[in-house]
């Protein structure tokens, strides 16, 4: 409730300042009678017209308090100061330096409070003087009078700087907090990056050289002819079905309305093979040592390797090339070779650019590390190891 009539103060701020100013014009008008003609000798008797004149000047500055606290101030304790020096006795307007001192106080630094109070305090002084009262008693009486709202106005100060502070605080937490937010969606988009290029790499190329082949043998054989096209079919909905479900991880708004197939692990490795066999590479695969049960995205990385590797011998390694795939599950780690004998250095490769990338990004999550390099007596070879502690 506090914040809503804050918020609407904020927005109506004349209106407030005359609501705040109305008990004091009131109470000047009321007295009128009481303070028109003085009871001191040695004071000024105002008379109606300018006791109503001096309190309109002392009051009709604090409409800009807020906007402009230091001119406001300046302008009321000039008049106050000429009020004390013409011998005229204080009137319920002179309130109006307290409320400018009181502003100056709340909305400016602290050193223009403390110039605001002692301005202030020589005005009560003067007055002492002029009017015979300069015992102790009275100005410290006074002096209480200025103390208050100067006191009032500087915590008033010092909360707002504060709440003003932590609004800050929670602007940048927020900034921070969307910023990491960004990174994140950033990173996400990376990998899914680095997914779809190993899913159009592979699936692209198998289906190139499954086309290739039908075009050659489609007179000569035709069998031979149509099980290349029906490679190409089929490597073409995986293809799709791959790309679909990395796709639609950005799709949040319809997640959970299809069932997509679950992420490729070392399982599938089988039958990823003879999907590279179909296509024309000859491909060995073995295992050895004691198998482990390995997280999903481990499992991933060896899978997304194994493809990206093969890949690479399918497209680069020549037309007689030969593949072999070795996993060897270590007390510490895991081993993965992948071997080819094609053409190796004398092959145009991409292994060095966007699939070598990918491939450390990915071990490198698991602390691993990845050698990719040409044979010494022809062909390419790729040996990844990857802790198995904390896989474990």
């Amino acid at each position: 409730m506090f914040g809503r009539v804050r918020a609407w103060g904020s927005r109506h701020g004349r209106v407030v300042n005359g609501l705040v100013m109305a008990p004091l014009v009131l109470l000047c008008v009321q007295s009128t009678g009481g303070f028109t003609r003085s009871h001191n000798v040695d004071a000024v008797d105002l008379g109606v017209p300018g006791y109503l004149a001096l309190s309109a000047a002392l009051i009709a500055p604090l409409v800009w308090r807020r906007s402009r606290p230091l001119h406001v101030f300046a302008a009321i304790a000039l008049i106050a100061f000429a009020q004390s020096l013409s011998r005229i006795e204080p009137i319920p307007a002179d309130v109006a330096v307290l409320v400018a001192m009181y502003c100056v106080a709340s909305y400016r630094p602290l050193r223009w409070a403390l110039v605001a109070g002692a301005i202030v305090e020589l005005n009560v002084c003067l007055l002492m003087v002029r009017f015979g009262m300069p015992s102790l008693l009275a100005f410290a009486s006074g002096s209480l009078f200025v103390v208050a709202p100067w006191i009032g106005g500087i915590y008033a100060n010092t909360r707002r700087r504060y709440l003003e502070s932590l609004e800050e605080r929670a602007e940048r937490a927020e900034h921070e907090r969307d910023q990491q937010a960004r990174i994140a969606t950033a990173a996400e988009r990376a990998r899914i990056a680095r997914e779809l290029h190993d899913v159009v790499a592979h699936n692209v190329s198998v289906m190139i050289v499954q086309a290739d082949g039908a075009g050659y043998t489609i007179d000569s054989d035709p069998e031979q002819a149509r099980r290349a096209v029906q490679t190409i079919s089929s490597t073409g909905r995986q293809a799709l079905a791959e790309m679909r479900r990395l796709v639609g991880v950005l799709r949040q708004d319809d997640a959970g309305e299809e069932d997509y197939a679950p992420q490729p692990g070392v399982a599938d490795l089988d039958e990823l093979m003879a999907h590279i066999r179909q296509s024309g590479l000859p491909v060995e695969f073995t295992v050895s040592g004691p198998p482990r049960d390995l997280p999903e995205g481990e499992q991933l990385v060896i899978y997304r390797i194994v493809q990206e590797a093969l890949t690479n011998a399918l497209k680069h390694g020549g037309p007689d090339a030969r593949a072999r795939v070795e996993m060897e599950y270590g007390p510490q780690d895991i081993t993965l070779r992948v071997v080819d004998d094609g053409r190796g250095a004398a092959a145009p490769r991409s292994i060095d650019g966007h699939g070598l990338i990918g491939m450390r990004e990915r071990v490198a999550m698991y602390d691993g590390s990845v050698h990719a390099s040409p044979c010494p007596g022809g062909g390419f070879q790729v040996t990844v190891r990857l802790p198995v502690s904390r896989a474990a």
